[in-house]
């Protein structure tokens, strides 16, 4: 198994040993090429792996051992499949003979990961575990990525077979299409120069496919602002004049307008998510819609299309070029797109991103935009999920893709420090910050036992408002502030957690203390955490209410009035 990862490429394997896979570490204790790092519970392992994944553009992989092991993981591999994220997962398992009698430690591993994985194996003999890495890997990392699962029974482990190793993969059942149809990609360029208000819609599959630098190129072609989604911040970068910044239910006032009234749309490598795209009858609703995506299944899924290319981001967005470069400017396209640009500049200074300066609280908005400041754009950028993921995606500033992590899809609490110790072992000298919450952070701060031990020196920023402050904006907005169960008193304190942990702690309070703080950080060669004590009634603005058009935006503090709005068009978090 260990020489398949090592043929794979595979440099580091994220890990918790247990019964069922101490073969494998016994293999490991003197094998070489391969470094383990010891997670201290299971889903990080998984967050670790997506991570990496993301990190590289490589495949991620972890390995856990059986039963509760598997369970644990479940929400990783969920999360890696809603996100696009290319990891290959190995689980111990009872032995054969065991499967299916309830046996110390067993799961229905297979089962339980189909949904949340791409495909799942279960290997039944040792001459079989080649082919199956081979195809496992094959599986992550074509078509649309994602997570692949592997069940390895422990009597597999312990017998001798002959490693069998295909040179080629080859699935007659699954063959993703990589070229979009020429004629829809010309269809798509002749919509383009005659649109009077385009708007280009950007996803995280551009970062997959490496694609950020054919969409510039377009963009710059054709004069077409460009929005992106939360997964696809960083393809584009953030203040490039044609940047719209992200849209959506947190995304800028100018963008969800632009959207709104463009006349052509061309989402390249986007699912048309709810959080995207609000009430979907109101959304776009006078634009011919372009889709790019290599997921067939994703095109109409959501929205329906008008023109649909099934292909990879990449060389769709190159043939596109090619194909603009060929055709005529329609005439009085470009003049009229001289005025569109216009507008959105008016929309741009009427309604830039804004918060409240105060000199005596701290403002979450404010210590992001001075990471930003800090780190130039440069910094790799992790968050856990919640207010301090949106205000981080609206004021941190990107200037290159693979440089933002962010649980997505799944919106999983817990994700941020894993991840970041993935993302910093892939990239040893870089800068990897870690923005969390207090809330998300509770969920795995025990990995900063890892982070000390592995060496591995992520930067956490806990913005820390002691409370689940987006359920807090939800019902202060919606329930009539009707505050129920989400207080989190000061505890633990942080500075003295992080140096349990053999890491290094601080805390502000003011304003004033911030940048100071933050340059500690960056200058300080260990794991830390900078506890920041913020306003704990700030509100993520603009905010789209659920059930809402994004034309709906909540720019300010709500009134009454906008809360018995807000109350009557819910549907549900």
């Amino acid at each position: 198994m260990l020489e398949c990862l090592k043929r794979e490429g595979v440099d580091i394997i994220f890990g918790l040993p247990g019964g069922a896979v101490l073969p494998i570490y016994d293999a490991l204790y003197d094998f070489e090429g391969l470094r383990h790092i010891l997670v201290r519970q299971e889903a990080a392992a998984g967050h670790a792996a997506e991570g990496y994944a993301r990190a590289t553009g490589k495949v991620g992989v972890c390995l856990v051992t059986s039963g509760p092991a598997c369970t644990n993981l479940v929400t990783a591999l969920q999360d890696a499949m809603m996100d696009s994220i290319p990891i290959v997962a190995f689980t111990g398992q009872v032995p054969t003979h065991l499967i299916g009698n309830d046996a110390f430690q067993e799961a229905d591993n297979v089962g339980i990961t189909r949904s949340a994985t791409k495909h799942n194996f279960l290997v039944k003999d040792g001459k079989d575990l080649g082919p199956i890495i081979r195809e496992a890997f094959h599986i992550a990392v074509t078509g649309r990525p994602g997570p692949v699962h592997v069940d390895l029974p422990k009597d597999i482990l312990v017998k001798e077979a002959e490693l069998i190793w295909p040179e080629k993969v080859v699935m007659r059942s699954y063959n993703p299409n990589y070229d979009g149809h020429p004629g829809q990609i010309k269809r798509a360029a002749k919509a383009m120069l005659r649109a009077k208000r385009p708007v280009l819609y950007v996803g995280g599959g551009v970062i997959s496919s490496n694609a950020n630098v054919e969409l510039r190129e377009l963009a710059e072609l054709t004069q077409i602002p460009v929005t992106t989604t939360l997964m696809g911040m960083g393809a584009f970068p953030s203040e490039h004049p044609l940047s719209l910044e992200m849209l959506g239910m947190h995304g800028t006032y100018y963008a969800n307008f632009a959207v709104h009234n463009s006349d052509v749309l061309v989402a390249v490598g986007a699912r048309f998510d709810d959080r995207v795209t609000g009430r979907v009858d109101a959304f776009a609703p006078g634009a011919e819609i372009i889709h790019i995506d290599i997921d067939p299944s994703s095109i109409s899924k959501n929205l329906k299309v008008d023109v649909p290319i099934v292909g990879d981001c990449r060389r769709v967005l190159r043939g596109l070029i090619d194909a603009v470069k060929q055709e005529k400017e329609e005439a009085g396209a470009l003049e009229a797109r001289r005025a569109w640009h216009a507008q959105i500049a008016e929309w741009k200074k009427a309604q830039p991103l804004r918060y409240e300066w105060s000199d005596d609280v701290i403002k979450p908005q404010y210590v992001i935009q001075e990471i930003s400041n800090l780190t130039r754009g440069n910094a790799m950028i992790v968050t856990g999920v919640g207010q301090h993921q949106m205000w981080a995606a609206q004021y941190y500033k990107f200037t290159q893709p693979r440089a933002w992590f962010t649980s997505g899809g799944l919106g999983t609490m817990g994700y941020g420090l894993p991840t970041a110790m993935g993302v910093q072992a892939a990239h040893p000298g870089k800068q990897v910050i870690n923005i969390d919450g207090d809330g998300s952070f509770q969920m795995n701060s025990q990995e900063m036992a890892t982070c000390f031990a592995e060496h591995l020196p992520v930067k956490t920023v806990i913005i820390n408002n002691a409370g689940h402050g987006m359920v807090r904006q939800w019902q202060r907005i919606i329930y009539k502030e009707r505050y129920c169960a989400i207080d989190l008193p000061q505890i633990p304190d942080w500075v003295k957690l992080a140096e349990a942990y053999g890491c290094v702690g601080l805390r502000v309070t003011k304003p004033a203390e911030v940048v100071p703080a933050i340059e500690k950080m960056l200058s300080t060669p260990a794991p830390v955490i900078l506890d920041v004590i913020v306003d704990k009634d700030e509100c993520v603005f603009p905010m789209v209410p659920a059930g809402g058009a994004n034309t709906d935006m909540i720019l300010a503090p709500p009134s009454r009035e906008t809360r018995e709005k807000a109350e009557k068009s819910q549907t549900g978090f």
